[in-house]
């Protein structure tokens, strides 16, 4: 009887301990439904902890508060298959009012956002936290088209595939929709 528990059980642990590894790490936690990085028309600053980059972005858009948008990120380990991180910087600010496109320089993976509202224009700026692995990032680059399809429509935006991350972003910017 023993034996052949063992024969029924053995290859149930052993597919389970394979989908352990670097991917099976939960659902995303945004924290409460409440909580947001910052609030309408002010600034703000999110990092992942050390070793974790951004794996999700949520964000609800507002005419009503100066064509300004709330944000929510959610960070996970990076792949043990990167190694370590060994360094960490902000990039160049993007300035609000115009459009922009930008990815990580030295294959770092987005791992934090800095952001200011400016009313003048209403817009924001925007700064990457980005860092580097000790193993380089295997990757083939490509921008989402998904999100969001129009300037005021909210975002939820998750890496549904433990082996992809954010590198970049890009924006458009309307003098009129603002």
């Amino acid at each position: 009887m023993d034996l052949v528990l063992l024969c029924v059980f053995l290859p149930l642990v052993t597919v389970a301990w394979g989908q352990y590894g670097d991917y099976d790490y939960g659902p995303y936690n945004y924290g409460d439904n409440d909580e947001w990085v910052n609030v309408y028309r002010q600034g703000f600053n999110f990092q992942c902890p050390h070793g974790q980059v951004i794996v999700a972005v949520r964000s609800v858009f507002s005419k009503k508060e100066g064509s300004d948008r709330l944000w929510n990120y959610a960070c996970m380990p990076a792949a043990q298959s990167l190694g370590e991180p060994t360094e960490c910087w902000w990039e160049e600010i993007n300035r609000a009012g115009t459009e922009w496109y930008q990815t990580c320089s030295n294959n770092g993976l987005v791992a934090g956002f800095q952001s200011q509202y400016f009313p003048s224009v209403l817009d924001r700026e925007w700064q990457f936290y980005c860092c580097r692995y000790s193993r380089r990032c295997p990757y083939s680059c490509w921008l989402t088209t998904e999100y969001p399809g129009h300037y005021g429509e909210d975002m939820d935006m998750m890496m549904y595939s433990y082996d992809h991350y954010i590198r970049g972003a890009t924006t458009t910017f309307s003098a009129v929709d603002r």
